[in-house]
């Protein structure tokens, strides 16, 4: 599946339509992904069962994750993007119209997974729809207003669907995203234009991106520099309660600013990459890595913490540069690859969060994540620099080869 840039482009008033209706579909994936973790409590009371048993059905839809993104971008190469597409939403609607419905935990853990297996490939083939519409040059731009939907559910969407589980309901939150999703659906339907599947769209050929180097680094760039934003976001609440002892009405407003940072960072990220990607992607990690280690002094007081918050979620911005990187390297399978880059982010939300658990477990502190989150940053970073060498060998390759 390839970035068909002969496809026909929409005017520029239908080309950010085309951008903001894809964007809804992430925003709605956004919110469900976020607001799972808030809904854990109300899940466990009204399922009676205990909350760590209801956090099994996070654990459940990131499997789903994992498993579906690669799996529907191999087996939908053969689609137009716009039916795939379609199947997804109609699918990710499904999966939480019967979450809705779910009258035992067992239950809930399958449809969670169900729900999770079109995320990751509906960001790949958005994003490439999305690089279709604009020239080579400006794909940065266009994938990170596809996920800016993303970024703006931490904002929005988050707060929104705890209120609704709130003063509602938990059933009624996956209600809500279930009609975000067929909203959304009826919105492709109709306004996003037919792209005939490429006639060279193969299984083997998408299988082919797992034989390129650079696509492994860059996911495991994604991985590992991802981790620390998830460690730290993970605990940000108890930190705050613990180590700068604000009350638990402040929560909500200082996750605001992370999304607000990470909103800022995916723009400023995407245009960046558009210009010179991979010393903008060296340059996110660095700025994680900064943020991490002033966090666990900024901790302390408001002020510092809201800055270091801010610039934590604007180092968020490496997904979309992650994003491009796998387009650019993976050519004639940019769908397996994009699709990945949902299975990396979604590694990261496991790894990040289980390390820093481990660190607070033994004692280390709850500001340890930040040290935990600079751990991963410079790891992250590492491979950067691993990816920039492998690529400079096998140029001197082929140039000696020619």
């Amino acid at each position: 599946m390839t970035v068909n840039q002969s496809a026909p482009r929409a005017s520029g008033i239908m080309t950010t339509a085309i951008f903001i209706i894809l964007a809804l579909g992430t925003f709605a994936i956004g919110t469900a992904e976020f607001a799972a973790m808030s809904l854990v409590p109300m899940i466990s009371r009204s399922l009676g069962i205990s909350e760590p048993q209801a956090g099994y059905t996070i654990v459940a839809y990131a499997a789903g994750v994992s498993i579906g993104a690669p799996l529907l971008a191999v087996f939908g190469a053969r689609f137009s993007r716009k039916t795939l597409l379609i199947g997804m939403m109609l699918l990710y609607a499904a999966g939480n119209a019967l979450s809705a419905l779910a009258t035992s935990f067992y239950a809930l853990l399958v449809f969670r997974f169900i729900t999770g297996l079109p995320h990751g490939a509906y960001f790949g083939v958005a994003g490439l729809v999305a690089a279709s519409l604009v020239p080579a040059s400006k794909r940065s731009q266009a994938v990170s207003r596809v996920i800016l939907g993303l970024t703006i559910a931490t904002i929005a969407g988050v707060p929104m669907a705890n209120m609704i589980g709130l003063y509602v309901g938990w059933r009624w939150t996956f209600v809500s995203i279930a009609a975000l999703a067929l909203l959304t659906l009826c919105l492709i339907r109709f306004l996003v234009p037919h792209q005939p599947p490429c006639p060279d769209a193969t299984i083997r050929a998408e299988l082919n991106a797992l034989r390129v180097k650079q696509v492994w680094l860059t996911l495991g760039i994604g991985v590992i520099g991802f981790g620390g934003i998830f460690c730290v976001y993970t605990y940000l609440a108890s930190i705050m309660d613990h180590v700068t002892h604000l009350p638990e009405s402040a929560v909500p407003p200082m996750l605001a600013v992370f999304g607000i940072g990470m909103t800022a960072g995916t723009l400023l990220c995407g245009w960046l990459a558009d210009h010179r990607m991979m010393p903008t992607m060296g340059g996110v990690l660095l700025t994680g890595a900064v943020a991490m280690a002033a966090f666990p002094f900024a901790a302390k007081a408001v002020i510092p913490l809201t800055v270091v918050i801010f610039l934590i979620g604007a180092s968020g911005g490496l997904s979309t540069v992650v994003q491009s990187r796998l387009l650019s390297v993976a050519t004639g399978s940019e769908g397996l690859a994009a699709a990945l880059n949902q299975s990396a982010f979604n590694t990261a939300n496991a790894i990040g969060p289980w390390l820093g658990g481990l660190a607070i477990a033994h004692d280390l502190g709850w500001t340890s994540v930040g040290w935990v989150g600079l751990a991963l940053s410079l790891g992250g970073f590492m491979i950067f620099l691993l990816s920039l060498a492998e690529e400079a060998w096998s140029k001197q390759a082929r140039s000696r080869g020619a």
